[in-house]
């Protein structure tokens, strides 16, 4: 039997929950379009999402929706708040393991490496934008806060 998670799930929460899908760039302006008043947005951490970066961030702004990213990235152009990995430690790491293997170590000899430093990054001209007032406590905890 599975252990029941200690927060509340979304519908008892009162919470309805849509999982909007585009695969290409041309699909990002129809799945906006057909998702009439949201509350709030989650993008997701995917490849994909990155290089539309800045038209997601448009797209969301136009519509006045709170979302949060996978990275700060997002919040440097105007996104509301982020928390996930480091783009920029996750990509020194990459090439810690390129130079590893171009040395000879072999590749399913080395250790799978996982994200060790996570950033907060809040953007609080996108919260006074959209009315939102943000905690102090989260303020202190943030690695970034753009004003």
């Amino acid at each position: 039997m599975r252990k029941r998670p200690p927060w509340p799930r979304p519908r008892a929460a009162g919470i309805e929950l849509q999982v909007l899908k585009a695969s290409t760039e041309s699909e990002l302006e129809s799945v906006f379009a057909s998702w009439p008043n949201p509350d709030g947005l989650i993008v997701a951490g995917e490849p994909f999402f990155d290089t539309p970066r800045s038209r997601i961030v448009a797209l969301v702004t136009k519509h006045g929706t709170p979302a949060m990213y996978s990275w700060r990235e997002n919040v440097a152009l105007g996104g509301l708040i982020s928390y996930g990995s480091s783009l920029t430690d996750s990509y020194r790491k990459a090439g810690v393991y390129t130079g590893r293997i171009l040395k000879g170590e072999k590749p399913a000899d080395l250790p799978v490496m996982q994200p060790t430093k996570f950033e907060l990054a809040i953007n609080l001209k996108t919260a006074k934008t959209l009315g939102i007032a943000v905690p102090p406590t989260l303020l202190t905890r943030a690695d970034e806060v753009i004003e």
